[in-house]
């Protein structure tokens, strides 16, 4: 049984770094703190190999990556295309991902759907064809919209992500409407759960005109009694999975990394295949 705890990203995490850190050596200082990272950058664009190759040198041979698949590929440009377009999309986003998926070193690629992706389905189908499209590989689903977990759908949700193996994203995040889910503790895959921790900034989750939303959606520092909570719920979670991997993602704050290591701490959980790290003999 193994429990990995990272951050979301590992470019935005000050007390992890000195300021002497330059930003092209904070991967290998940050894999002396944590064994897996979410590599958000590929939400934004398909990353091109040679970033996949550089990431890999720079971290250990246990470290893993949870990838996130590229924008375009979970609808949130709202662009409808063809079943083929869609395909060669996929290709180009599972090709640049082949330096991790042969180093061993692919945790998930998780796919989170934007809000506006209810239970229908057309969207079904798209989740069949993705799972098709990338049969090999452990993926993860996030859900941004409610309706899944409704209680006429919760059910069948649930058994159509086990009968396809993909990996159940369980989040932490707030209760805000039709754009959040609740947090359900069920396990879909037969060997890795993955659990994201988004704060609970109710206020700040949804747009609601502000145009400072995406700064502090995930605004949020979880408190000692809350994550004795979790620290059972994924004690639990262990004894159903072999593989639990949770990510911290609330960092408007800068509050990811501290809860993060709280956590580990909650846990006793002592990585011993980390980067060394680095000692600064005049700091202390």
């Amino acid at each position: 049984m193994t429990i990995n705890i990272g951050l979301t990203g590992w470019g935005d995490h000050a007390s992890l770094y000195s300021e002497k850190t330059r930003s092209e050596n904070k991967l290998s200082e940050y894999a002396s703190h944590f064994p897996v990272v979410e590599v958000d950058t590929a939400f934004y664009a398909i990353q091109p190999l040679s970033r996949y190759e550089k990431w890999l040198k720079e971290t250990p041979d246990s470290f893993s990556f949870v990838i996130k698949a590229f924008n375009q590929l979970t609808g949130h440009d709202r662009e409808s295309r063809s079943v083929q377009e869609a395909r060669d999309l996929m290709l180009r986003y599972e090709e640049s991902v082949q330096p991790v998926w042969e180093a061993g070193k692919v945790n998930a690629l998780l796919f989170q759907f934007p809000p506006w992706f209810d239970v229908r389905k057309e969207h079904i189908r798209k989740l069949r064809y993705i799972r098709e499209w990338l049969e090999p590989y452990p993926i993860a689903l996030e859900f941004r919209n409610r309706t899944w977990f409704q209680e006429e759908y919760r059910a069948q949700t649930l058994s159509f992500m086990k009968d396809q193996q993909w990996i159940h994203s369980i989040c932490d995040e707030p209760q805000a409407g039709e754009g959040s889910v609740p947090r359900i503790l069920v396990p879909t895959h037969p060997n890795k759960t993955l659990v994201r921790f988004h704060g609970r900034n109710t206020h700040g989750w949804n747009k609601n005109g502000r145009k400072d939303w995406r700064k502090v959606r995930f605004l949020y520092r979880y408190s000692h009694d809350e994550l004795a909570e979790w620290a059972e719920r994924a004690r639990e979670l262990e004894q159903e999975t072999p593989e639990v991997t949770l990510l911290f993602n609330n960092n408007s704050g800068g509050d990811a990394a501290d809860n993060a290591k709280q956590f580990q701490e909650m846990l006793n959980i002592h990585y011993n295949d980390l980067n060394p790290r680095q000692m600064d003999l005049f700091n202390f």
